[in-house]
C-alpha cells in the first residue's frame, strides 16, 4: 500500500487540531487541501477516519487508533529527518576519490589539509591511479582527471591551477657532457627518461612554439610507469642519467635548487588544469559537497 507521508500528516493536523479550517491554520496550508488529503488517504484504506458535519470534525474508531499509533511514529520520522540534516547542515562520513598521482602530488596538498580542519567528522580516502575509472563502480564518490579526459554526463568543477605546462629538465652536468637541444627533434640524439602508461601506451612527447606543434619520440635507458615511477625518473635525471620530461609544478623544487636545468623552455606546452568530476544523475552526498564548496573557495577566505 503506496500511502503518502503528507496525506498522513493533513490526517494528522486535522485530527489534532478537531477542523479542517483549524487543522489549516496549524499546518499553514489550506483547507480544501487538507480535505482531499484525508479523502485520498481514507480511499487508500478502506475505511472512514473521520466523521464530518458541517459543524464539527470527530474521529470513527479506526480513526482514533490511527492517531493513537501515528503521532508517535511520524515523532520518530521527524527525528530520523533531523538527524539527515544534521549530516547536512554537519558534513560527516566518508568522501573516496579517484585521483592521479599528479594530483596528490600538485594540487591536493593545498586542499586537504584546509578541507580536514573544517570538517572534522569527514574521513578522506585518496585512491591515487592513473586509469580513467568508472567511479561510482570503483566504489569512490567522485574523481580528479583532466578535460580530455572527462565522459560528457559528468559534471566538472576546476580544482587547482588552471594552466599548466609540461616541462623537460636535465641536471646541468648531463647538459654540459651531451649539449643543450635548441629544438625538440635534438633531443631524439639525447638519453630521454620515458613514461608509460598502465595501459602499455607511451605517449609521445608533444612541444608547441609560436602555433607550431611538435612530437617527438625520443629512446632511452629507463621507462617508468607513469604516475607512480615519476619520481624515479626525476631521480635519475638529477644524477645525470638524462632529460625528464613532466609536470612543471613537479620540476619547480628541483630548478629553484640548481640540480635540473629546464630544458627547450620556450617549447613547453601548455594545458588546462584538472577537474573535479562527479555523476550529475544523483545526488550529491554531504561529504563530497563540502568538499566542492572547500575547492570554490579562496584559501586565505577559509
Amino acid at each position: 500500500m503506496n500511502v503518502e507521508l503528507g496525506d498522513l500528516n493533513a490526517f494528522l493536523a486535522v485530527a489534532r487540531a478537531g477542523g479542517f479550517r483549524e487543522g489549516a491554520r496549524a499546518s499553514g496550508g489550506s483547507a480544501s487541501g487538507l480535505s482531499e488529503a484525508v479523502r485520498r488517504l481514507e480511499t487508500q484504506l478502506g475505511v472512514r477516519l473521520l466523521n464530518r458535519t458541517t459543524r464539527s470534525v470527530a474521529l470513527t474508531d479506526a480513526g482514533a487508533g490511527l492517531l493513537a499509533r501515528l503521532g508517535p511514529a511520524l515523532n520518530e520520522v521527524e527525528a530520523a529527518l533531523d538527524v539527515v540534516k544534521g549530516f547536512r547542515d554537519r558534513p560527516a562520513g566518508t568522501l573516496r576519490l579517484n585521483v592521479p598521482v599528479s594530483a596528490v602530488r600538485l594540487v591536493l596538498p593545498d586542499i586537504v589539509p584546509r578541507f580536514l580542519a573544517t570538517y572534522p567528522g569527514i574521513r578522506l580516502e585518496i585512491i591515487a591511479e592513473e586509469s580513467f575509472v568508472d567511479v561510482l563502480a570503483a566504489g569512490c564518490d567522485a574523481g580528479i582527471r583532466y578535460d580530455e579526459r572527462l565522459e560528457q554526463d559528468m559534471i566538472a568543477v576546476p580544482i587547482g591551477p588552471r594552466v599548466q605546462r609540461f616541462a623537460t629538465a636535465a641536471s646541468p652536468a648531463y647538459l654540459d657532457r651531451h649539449g643543450r637541444p635548441q629544438h625538440p627533434s635534438d633531443l631524439l640524439g639525447h638519453a630521454c627518461l620515458r613514461g608509460r602508461f598502465a595501459s602499455s601506451a607511451m605517449p609521445p612527447w608533444e612541444f608547441e612554439r609560436d602555433g607550431q606543434v611538435v612530437r617527438v619520440d625520443p629512446t632511452g635507458p629507463l621507462v617508468v610507469t607513469l604516475g607512480g615511477g615519476a619520481d624515479l625518473a626525476v631521480d635519475a635525471a638529477v644524477a645525470g642519467t638524462g632529460i625528464v620530461s613532466i609536470f612543471e609544478d613537479w620540476l619547480r623544487p628541483y630548478f629553484d635548487s640548481g640540480v635540473l636545468e629546464p630544458v627547450l623552455e620556450p617549447w613547453w606546452q601548455s594545458f588546462s588544469g584538472p577537474f573535479l568530476y562527479y555523476p550529475g544523475r544523483r545526488l550529491v552526498p554531504a561529504p563530497l559537497r563540502a568538499f566542492i564548496d572547500i575547492i570554490k573557495t579562496p584559501a586565505n577566505h577559509a
